[in-house]
């Protein structure tokens, strides 16, 4: 606990998370409020999930490309570019009224998606010193977790009990506070992107990030679908207060699993436990398709994100492990552009199943996906070798900084 206050009470360290908290709730927000605008502005449910999915893809194709834009440039021109383009671009979409508007702002809303998490990450080793620099990111990844919980809330209950325009307004704000505040922190100017070696594979064309990339097709497209199928559910069945509930159930899940996941890093191979958690994950995912949006999805999605917060941590040190020299930013970067990209279109795909058919049947495609993505991961272990290791310390605190980026 000391070791915890000590960095609380740091001045720069207190700065960092303050900067970065306005951004980070607008990020915990923003999906949702898209999704109740459209919907109550269009009265489809499918054309909810198609906002919600194409300005996912349009955020998530361009996330390498942010992350390479900072290992080589630096963090201050990216975020006072985008912060505000963003802010602007949120208010313009919430004065939308007529379907092509309303998708065609949330495609354009995407691509200028500022990249707060991607920045805040690699600030922590330039904050605390380094014998401190652990037990900052695990603080960083509480509060972090802490806005997946109350994000979702936030947003429903201002959607429902107001008007998603004023959801949105909030997220507009609290954009520009956090963007423009994190962009002239004094630790900008001390961060230098780590060199790439010559000759070292780009992303794409590493053999074990190219796994990594086929299993975040699936992932990907099984849980954009999960992403769009509660809320419509939860329409269709006239219990949309629920939305945000099941989505903190996940986040708080999500918090607890990685913190288990957390206290046995250091006693197995990353592989072996990402493997057999992978497994139990797919288990606990079987009743999904059963269930209702009351107690028994909530309990369902518990488990299922006890085992995807321990997976979150194991990922990132495979990801560590394999990715190229030089791509400390880009490499979990282009990973996100995979995943989000088919996120995005599981979002859409599950709003026409939702409307046209049934949200139970979008809920078994996430089922399927999570099992197609856990045999990806057993065929191509040999790939993912150099994770089949316990890691380092230096190794765990990379893993730890890239944990930060889930929200992009």
């Amino acid at each position: 606990m000391e070791r915890y206050l000590a960095i609380i009470r740091h001045k720069p360290a207190q700065y960092l998370l303050i900067t970065s908290f306005p951004a980070r709730i607008a990020y915990g927000m923003i999906s949702l409020s898209i999704f109740f605008k459209v919907q109550q502005t269009t009265g489809s449910i499918a054309i909810a999930g198609l906002a919600t999915g194409v300005n996912g893809v349009a955020g998530a194709t361009t996330a390498g490309l942010r992350g390479a834009l900072i290992d080589r440039f630096g963090m201050k021109i990216p975020l006072r570019f985008f912060a505000p383009g963003y802010a602007i671009l949120i208010l313009l979409f919430s004065t939308g009224d007529s379907k092509v508007t309303l998708v065609l702002f949330a495609f354009i809303l995407g691509f200028s998606s500022p990249p707060i998490n991607l920045s805040v990450r690699p600030l922590w080793t330039v904050t605390v010193p380094k014998d401190q620099v652990r037990t900052a990111y695990a603080i960083d990844t509480a509060v972090l977790n802490s806005v997946g919980v109350f994000g979702p809330i936030l947003a429903t209950t201002i959607s429902l009990n107001s008007t998603p325009d004023r959801a949105l307004q909030l997220c507009s704000a609290l954009i520009i506070i956090g963007g423009l505040s994190l962009s002239f922190t004094p630790q900008l100017r001390k961060w230098v992107p780590e060199k790439k070696n010559a000759g070292d594979l780009a992303v794409w064309r590493t053999p074990a990030m190219q796994l990594m990339m086929l299993e975040g097709v699936f992932i990907g497209l099984g849980w954009g679908a999960f992403d769009i199928a509660v809320p419509a559910f939860a329409t269709i069945e006239n219990v949309p207060q629920r939305i945000g509930i099941i989505f903190a159930v996940m986040a708080a899940g999500n918090v607890i699993g990685g913190l288990l996941a957390g206290s046995i890093s250091k006693k197995t191979s990353s592989l072996k436990a990402f493997r057999r958690i992978y497994g139990f994950w797919f288990l606990l995912s079987l009743p999904l398709a059963l269930t209702n949006p009351d107690w028994s999805i909530m309990l369902v999605t518990a488990s299922m994100s006890l085992m995807s917060g321990a997976l979150q941590v194991f990922y990132f040190e495979i990801s560590e492990a394999v990715r190229p020299k030089g791509s400390a930013v880009a490499a979990l970067g282009w990973l996100w552009t995979v995943e989000g990209t088919f996120a995005s279109l599981g979002a859409a795909l599950g709003g026409f199943i939702s409307e046209h058919y049934s949200p139970r049947y979008v809920l078994a495609l996430t089922t399927c996906c999570v099992g197609i993505g856990y045999l990806v991961v057993r065929a191509g272990s040999g790939l993912l070798k150099e994770a089949d290791r316990v890691p380092t310390d230096e190794e765990d605190e990379a893993a730890l900084e890239s944990n930060l980026d889930i929200n992009k």
